[in-house]
C-alpha cells in the first residue's frame, strides 16, 4: 500500500497516439521508482516537434480510455487547458504549485530527449522543480557534452529519490518497447492492423471515429 503522499510521476508526450510502448514505459518507471502514481501529460503543442496529427480531444479521450482500468496511471489535461506551446518548465511549477513544496514529484522523459534538452526552456531549472527519471530508449544517441555533465553532476540513485522533493536524475535501464505513434499511423495507411500495439479501446475509438486510414496523413 502507498503513501497518499508518496513521489508522483508525470510523462509527457504528443501521444498522437497512445500506445502500449508509452504505457509500459509508465508502469515500468512506476514499479521501478515505487511511485504512487504515473500521469500521462499530453502537450497541445510541443515546441520542438511538429503539431500533432489529431485533436487534443481525441488525444485526451484515448489517453483515459487506455488508463481506465490501469491502477497506478492517470491522466493530466492541463497542457491541453493552457494556450500556446507546451513548455515543461510551466508545467512544473503548476504541478509545484498543486501538490506543495514538500511532495517528490517525476519528470519522465527518454533518453533520446537528452538530445534536444538544452533547447528546452529554462532547462537548468528543471531540477528546482521535480527529479527527473531517464528511461533507456534503443540506440539513443550520446548527449551534449553540457547535458553529459549535468547528468554526472545530478545523478541520483533510485532509494535517493523519495527523500527530497526535487534535484535529482535518476536513470532507469528498463526494458522498452521500441513503438513509435508515427509507426502506428503509417499501419493505419497502409490499410492493416495495429492490433498488439494499441490497447483495444483504444483502437476500437479510432476505427469508430475513423481517425487513421489509407489516405490520411
Amino acid at each position: 500500500m502507498h503513501d497518499e503522499s508518496g513521489p508522483l510521476g508525470f510523462l509527457g508526450g504528443s501521444f498522437d497516439p497512445v500506445h502500449i510502448g508509452h504505457l509500459r514505459g509508465a508502469m515500468a518507471v512506476r514499479e521501478a521508482l515505487n511511485l504512487l502514481r504515473v500521469d500521462l501529460v499530453p502537450a497541445a503543442q510541443s515546441p520542438l516537434k511538429p503539431e500533432a496529427m489529431l485533436t487534443g480531444a481525441h488525444r485526451l479521450a484515448m489517453l483515459e480510455l487506455a488508463v481506465a482500468d490501469v491502477p497506478g496511471l492517470g491522466v493530466d489535461a492541463r497542457e491541453l487547458d493552457r494556450a500556446g506551446p507546451s513548455f515543461t518548465i510551466d508545467t512544473l511549477e503548476a504541478l509545484r504549485a498543486q501538490y506543495g513544496g514538500t511532495r517528490a514529484l517525476v519528470w519522465i522523459i527518454g533518453s533520446d530527449s537528452l538530445l534536444t534538452l538544452p533547447r528546452w526552456a529554462r532547462w537548468r531549472e528543471l531540477l528546482s522543480l521535480a527529479h527527473v527519471a531517464v528511461l533507456d530508449r534503443p540506440g539513443s544517441a550520446t548527449p551534449p557534452e553540457e547535458v553529459t555533465s549535468w547528468l554526472i553532476q545530478h545523478r541520483i540513485e533510485r532509494p535517493e529519490l523519495s527523500l527530497r522533493p526535487a534535484g535529482g536524475v535518476v536513470m532507469l535501464q528498463q526494458p522498452v518497447l521500441d513503438i513509435a505513434s508515427s509507426q502506428i499511423r503509417d499501419v493505419y495507411a497502409l490499410g492493416n492492423s495495429p492490433r498488439f500495439l494499441l490497447p483495444d479501446p483504444v483502437m476500437e475509438y479510432i476505427e469508430r471515429n475513423a481517425l487513421f486510414g489509407p489516405g490520411k496523413s
